[in-house]
């Protein structure tokens, strides 16, 4: 096999050819640009349609080729470039499947599909001088193609019988409605509201742009209303095991034992509910139901009252976490300190997120906290979440990523990311912070369990609904009886103190993301086992600050490769 080569001549080790393969990436794929902040992005979305999809599946099959070639070389078989090729490898064969099952013929989703990315890009497209709003006007004008596109990928897999969910489907048609402006909230089209910051000198430009992008959004909701959802009506809304085990594979960067996952669910549901009903007894000593207790400070407890009021306050919890965690349990650079929290925009589902950095850190790290027209935030929701979203979870891992990304490889700080290696430590960063003494009474602590409670039944309910399996003798809820999708939703109506809103957002999202929800307990229990072994490993000389520094700093890894790794550092 002939060798991948530099311009130069010189061949490619193997982090070479994965930094060269994000550069082709972002030839084909603007929104990734747009993350990674490149400016030359700005006015381009990528191109959904089939023809699209497999042109990113041949950069993959050519990236893995390359990849053949450059771990024969000498010192291929360092360390740091041994890892950068098992994750490289990983990663694209685990896309690669996804691709040749035609799952992108029926990408429907209530939080994740080609639409859903092309809205979120333009909250982190640059937006600050004449020129950011050229391209943004750029942008918006190249979303009607980019819908289409998607249409034609949609279109396709109805002739070959590959359809979406039709739960998925018809959140995501209300979605549309919403961001069409056309929604029962009133609120205003999303990309008239977007465009309507930009410069007075763009201002009919943008509007007529904007305009143009609405009317596209219109156009995919009628269809999606009128041809795609009766042509899905009678689908099945859960995958089967086949399926299942593919999109496992994607999301958490191994092949699970998914009935060894289930039974982990259910052993962590029957500790959490012992302490659950632990803490709830310091709150109402004769209500023996920690959800109603949940309730209970739903009207009764500390709350944050105003949208601006919350926004500021989750900025303060996250500034107070870097203040105290610096110095004693992280090593945070300057750049790495910077976050900032936000408001998500209408018509999206119902759970916070981050987004990352821009890789020069000119756009921070954001934290995003979805209202669903709320002004009352209860306090003991909120505080775990966002030690998980922002400060010590997502936002110091992915900011420190991109931080040493200069030691590691680009691929490995940016789009090789692994979604269980990612949420595991978010919720380790949870638990950490429960062990540090910062959850302050049992409210917050509460607000933590029933977190943790949420992460343990999505195992249960991801993998038993999806799979049909049955419901163990020893549980308390319909025992011997097989999942179902209405079995699910009141198995989390009864094991949440969220909403009824945020309950059918967060099973629809199950539904169109298989095996995604079950990383977090599965990430947290690979990230717990490594620290133990490490610790065990160095005796009295473990440190744990160095060993967090050190598990930041190695970049994505799958749970197949994950454990490993961090036991050794």
């Amino acid at each position: 096999m002939s060798e991948t080569l530099h311009g130069d001549g010189a061949a490619l080790l193997p982090r070479q050819v994965a930094d060269a393969y994000v550069d082709e990436l972002i030839a084909i794929n603007p929104i990734t640009g747009t993350y990674l902040g490149v400016a030359a992005s700005s006015g381009r979305l990528p191109d959904y349609s089939p023809a699209g999809r497999e042109a990113n599946a041949r950069l993959a099959r050519e990236t893995l080729a390359r990849l053949d070639a450059a771990e024969q070389l000498p010192g291929a078989d360092a360390d740091a470039e041994r890892r950068c090729g098992r994750l490289l490898r990983e990663r694209l064969n685990a896309e690669l499947a996804v691709h040749g099952a035609d799952e992108d013929l029926r990408a429907v989703s209530n939080i994740h599909s080609p639409a859903h990315e092309v809205r979120e890009v333009f909250t982190l497209t640059p937006a600050e001088t004449e020129e950011d709003w050229a391209a943004i006007a750029e942008r918006l004008r190249a979303v009607p193609a980019a819908f289409a596109g998607y249409r034609e990928s949609l279109a396709l897999g109805l002739e070959r019988g590959l359809l979406g969910g039709p739960r998925p489907t018809a959140t995501f048609i209300g979605q549309l409605t919403t961001w069409a402006g056309q929604g029962e909230g009133g609120e205003r089209d999303f990309f008239g509201e977007f465009a309507s910051a930009g410069p007075d000198s763009l201002r009919a430009e943008l509007d007529e742009a904007a305009a143009t992008a609405t009317a596209s959004v219109a156009e995919l909701r009628d269809w999606m209303r009128d041809v795609y959802a009766p042509a899905v009506a009678d689908a099945p809304d859960p995958v089967g095991r086949e399926r299942y085990a593919r999109w496992s594979r994607y999301f958490n960067g191994t092949d699970l034992d998914l009935d060894e996952a289930y039974a982990y669910g259910w052993a962590e549901y029957h500790r959490l509910l012992g302490e659950m009903k632990a803490e709830s007894a310091k709150i109402l000593p004769d209500e023996a139901n920690p959800w109603n207790v949940l309730r209970h400070l739903d009207e009764h407890g500390t709350h944050i009252e105003g949208v601006d009021e919350v926004q500021a306050w989750l900025q303060g919890l996250m500034d107070e976490a870097i203040e105290n965690l610096d110095g004693t349990h992280f090593e945070l650079a300057e750049r790495v300190k910077r976050v900032e929290s936000k408001i998500a925009p209408a018509g999206g589902a119902a759970a916070p997120y981050y987004t990352n950095p821009s890789e020069d850190f000119s756009r921070p790290g954001r934290t995003w906290l979805p209202t669903m027209g709320q002004t009352r935030f209860p306090v003991y929701d909120l505080v775990s979440t966002w030690y998980h979203e922002g400060v010590p979870g997502h936002h110091l891992q992915l900011a420190q990523w991109t931080h040493v990304a200069d030691q590691l490889s680009r691929y490995q700080a940016t789009v090789g990311w692994v979604s269980a290696n990612c949420e595991g430590w978010a919720l380790y960063a949870e638990r950490l912070m429960d062990e540090l003494g910062y959850l302050k009474d049992a409210e917050q602590r509460l607000g933590y369990l029933d977190c943790q409670m949420m992460r343990a039944a999505r195992v249960i309910v991801d993998i038993g609904m999806h799979l049909g399996l049955e419901i163990p003798a020893d549980s308390p809820f319909h025992p011997g009886e097989r999942w179902t999708v209405d079995l699910a939703q009141e198995f989390f109506g009864q094991h949440s103190g969220r909403p009824a809103d945020f309950i059918e957002s967060e099973v629809t999202r199950y539904l169109s993301m298989p095996g995604q929800a079950i990383g977090y307990k599965l990430g947290e229990r690979a990230w717990l086992l490594g620290r133990d072994n490490a610790r065990a490993a160095r005796g009295e000389s473990f440190d744990l600050k160095a060993w967090h520094m050190a598990a930041l700093s190695q970049g994505s890894l799958g749970l197949d490769d994950l454990v490993d790794e961090l036991s050794r550092l």
